[in-house]
């Protein structure tokens, strides 16, 4: 679930805005700490944070400014100020969209789907490698395929993330034991076997054999 920081003093549109963001299954936390909006942040770190311009002690663009310098997370302004130079000045602080008050809800919601999507949906492929029906997952070492998981250990993680981002290409013996202890003249050559041979056996449980190849005298290759 998405979590969403909302900072907005009117507690009438406040409230309005944070149901409306639940009924799309959104997490809300409407902030009400004016003076202690950066804290906030750092404690909830929300996905996305919808923030008016009119606050009490310091404005939308002073906290943008702020929260800019130790975050990338998108930024939706909210403000009943319609002149050009009040957008101007919210995009070049950093923010990624303007809503002007009055709003209609359904508008609201799609900017800020729309925004989530644009920002997580690709991250989350980035941290995916698929080939011949197995998903790697990188952000939690684990595979899927056929319905099933499995998790792997940090050798097995290495390993397999080395074959599959050179799909096609034999990585050598030596590339591979780099790659798991720095310094491969200090490991037993036995021991590499060992671990490549046991995620063989681990993706072959969930359904694809010879899914890790052995080029003899030349290394391993994923197909």
């Amino acid at each position: 679930m998405f979590k969403i920081m909302l900072v907005e003093d009117d507690e009438k549109i406040r409230a309005i805005v944070a149901d409306s963001l639940r009924k799309w299954q959104y997490e809300v936390v409407e902030t009400v700490a004016f003076d202690s909006i950066e804290e906030e942040f750092r404690r909830q770190e929300p996905h996305l944070l919808l923030l008016d311009i009119n606050l009490p002690v310091f404005d939308g663009y002073y906290w943008c400014h702020r929260i800019r310098a130790i975050s990338k997370v998108p930024i939706i302004f909210l403000s009943s100020r319609s002149q050009n130079m009040d957008i101007i000045m919210a995009i070049n602080m950093g923010g990624d969209d303007y809503v002007q008050k009055p709003f209609d809800l359904s508008v609201l919601v799609a900017k800020v789907s729309a925004l989530l999507r644009r920002n997580y949906t690709y991250q989350d492929e980035a941290m995916m490698l698929r080939h011949r029906g197995l998903t790697f997952h990188l952000s939690n070492s684990s595979i899927q395929l056929n319905g099933t998981s499995a998790e792997l250990s940090r050798n097995e993680f290495i390993i397999l993330q080395v074959l599959m981002r050179g799909i096609g290409k034999i990585v050598s013996r030596e590339e591979l034991m780099h790659a798991l202890w720095n310094d491969e003249q200090f490991v037993d050559d036995n021991t590499l076997t060992v671990n490549v041979n046991r995620l063989r056996r681990k993706i072959a449980e969930h359904g694809i054999e010879d899914f890790i190849m052995t080029r003899k005298g030349m290394g391993y290759i994923v197909e």
